[in-house]
């Protein structure tokens, strides 16, 4: 088995031309640079490297280790890279949700998460399961809470709960502000199942009024400017006035999940999060 340190000497001396450098680079004696090379020469059996006046002349042998020795340093940094940075990341948590998840589930948790452990860097960001899912896809994000199950060969995928929807409008709304939905812009889970819905329940064709923010939704539902199909979590909380009408059960359970990238291991921390999410 080749000897790590008498390759990185080699190395040294191939890269330098000198065993003289080569000791300056290493931080060693001259002597010591030589050893190393013997040894290596004598395991392999083969005369890596003759020296001259000028310096050092690699053999036909020492030029195609190294090849391989460059190769070998370069694995070899990677893995320090990929150890440290695991170790950094550790206490590092950069989480994506839709926002409605935001809203109604996750301020408690993530405060007692951070309560329980006070070094960890959190960052949250929000936006619909498409783009979440791009994010995570992309190494951006760590994990993300997303609407509904997802299959992709780079990805887990963890069911962590099950949201009931429901239809919430103001008392009294109009016939034509039955057939006007107010939702999130396209890749949220919750504007295309409130669009199946409202096929189903043949009120199509219908406008579509898009926002970015849930207080804007619940806003304008309150006004009377439309309907809105949203967790019961999710309006009970935070628009009491709205009248709240049951989906079909086809329609009204729709399961949040934690998905991260399937070839990094995730953060510890995540599964404190899809417990507490759970309970």
């Amino acid at each position: 088995m080749l000897d790590f340190l008498a390759l990185e000497t080699f190395l040294a001396i191939g890269e330098t031309g000198s065993v003289t450098a080569a000791a300056q680079r290493l931080n060693c004696v001259q002597s010591a640079v030589t050893a190393r090379l013997r040894k290596l020469e004598d395991g392999l059996g083969a005369t890596l490297a003759e020296r001259h006046a000028r310096g050092v002349t690699l053999t036909e042998a020492g030029e195609r280790l190294m090849c391989y020795a460059r190769r070998i340093a370069r694995l070899a940094e990677e893995a320090e890279g990929a150890v440290t940075h695991a170790a950094r990341t550790e206490d590092r948590l950069r989480l994506g949700t839709m926002e409605t998840t935001a809203a109604a589930r996750l301020p408690r948790i993530l405060a007692r998460l951070r309560a329980d452990a006070p070094e960890l860097r959190l960052s949250l960001a929000t936006g619909p399961s498409d783009h979440l899912t791009r994010e995570v896809l992309a190494g951006r994000l760590d994990a993300a809470l997303i609407g509904g199950r997802i299959e992709h060969p780079e990805l887990s995928l963890r069911p962590v709960l099950t949201e009931e929807l429901v239809e919430a409008q103001a008392p009294g709304l109009g016939d034509m502000a039955k057939r006007t939905l107010l939702a999130f812009r396209r890749g949220c889970s919750y504007r295309a199942r409130a669009e199946a819905w409202l096929r189903h329940d043949r009120r199509a064709p219908f406008e579509v009024m898009e926002f970015g923010s849930l207080d804007a939704i619940l806003g304008c539902a309150e006004a009377g400017l439309g309907i809105a199909v949203l967790p019961r979590v999710t309006v009970e909380g935070r628009a009491p006035a709205l009248a709240l009408a049951d989906l079909p059960p086809t329609f009204a359970r729709l399961e949040t999940c934690l998905i991260a990238r399937a070839d990094t291991p995730p953060p510890p921390v995540l599964n404190r999060l899809c417990a507490a999410l759970a309970g």
